[in-house]
C-alpha cells in the first residue's frame, strides 16, 4: 500500500475517507505506469515521486474550492493533473469535470482512468479553440497545470469565462513576469497562493477575466 502522507494535509477537503481516495490514486498510479510505456504522460524525472510531485500538487487545490463549486473545466489535461486527482477527491459529490486534451492517446488514457474509477469526467479530444463554449457547462472553476504562459491561457479561457468563473492555475517562478505580460491585453483580478509542494510555485486565482479594449 502506498504511503498517503503526501495527501494527508488535504484529507479534510476530500468527499471520502483518505484511504478510499488513496486507493483510487493507487489505481491511477498503476495505470499511469502502464500507459507511460507508450505515451509520455509525466516526466521520467518525477515519476518516482508521483505522490508528492503530482498527486499532492493537484489535491492541494481542494483547499481553495468552495462548497458550491460544481462544474470544472481543465485545459491541456495531459496525464490528468490536476483534474483527475480533484475528481477522485470529489467522488460521490455532484461535481463534474470536463477535460480538454487534443492528443488522441492521452484522451484514451484519461477516459480509461475515468471509466475504471467511476469518475464524473468527460474528456473532449479537441483543442479549446475548436470547442463551442455554449456546448459545455459554464465552469465554476477552470484549472490548468504546466500548459502555457498567462497571455495564451487568458485567450483560451476567455470564451468559457462567466461572471461566477474563477481559474486556479498552477504556475512556477515565472508567474510575476507572465502576469505583467498578460496585463498588457487582459483585465483580471489575481490572488497569489503559495504552493505547498513546489518551493518556487504558486496557484493563481484569476477572476473577472476580460480582454482590454483596443486603444
Amino acid at each position: 500500500m502506498a504511503d498517503y502522507t503526501a495527501i494527508a494535509p488535504y484529507a479534510g477537503h476530500f468527499s471520502r475517507p483518505i484511504d478510499a481516495v488513496g486507493k483510487d490514486l493507487e489505481t491511477y498510479a498503476a495505470l499511469l505506469k502502464k500507459w507511460q510505456a507508450v505515451q509520455n504522460l509525466v516526466s521520467r524525472e518525477t515519476f518516482s515521486s508521483i505522490w508528492e510531485r503530482h498527486f499532492a500538487d493537484s489535491v492541494q487545490v481542494t483547499a481553495l474550492l468552495k462548497d458550491d463549486d460544481r462544474h470544472f473545466l481543465d485545459f491541456g489535461s495531459g496525464g490528468g493533473f490536476p483534474a483527475l486527482p480533484l475528481a477522485i477527491a470529489s467522488k460521490g459529490t455532484d461535481r463534474s469535470f470536463v477535460l480538454i486534451e487534443p492528443t488522441a492517446r492521452k484522451v484514451s488514457f484519461l477516459r480509461t482512468v475515468a471509466r475504471e474509477l467511476g469518475l464524473a469526467v468527460t474528456v473532449i479530444g479537441q483543442r479549446s479553440d475548436q470547442i463551442d463554449s455554449r456546448e459545455t457547462p459554464v465552469p465554476d472553476v477552470i484549472t490548468s497545470r504546466a500548459l502555457a504562459a498567462m497571455p495564451q491561457l487568458c485567450a483560451w479561457m476567455e470564451p468559457f469565462f462567466a461572471a461566477k468563473t474563477r481559474a486556479l492555475l498552477h504556475k512556477g517562478r515565472e508567474h510575476v513576469e507572465e502576469l505583467q505580460d498578460s496585463g498588457a491585453h487582459w483585465h483580471h483580478d489575481v490572488v497569489v497562493n503559495k504552493s505547498d509542494t513546489d518551493p518556487g510555485g504558486v496557484i493563481l486565482t484569476i477572476t473577472n477575466l476580460r480582454r482590454k479594449s483596443a486603444s
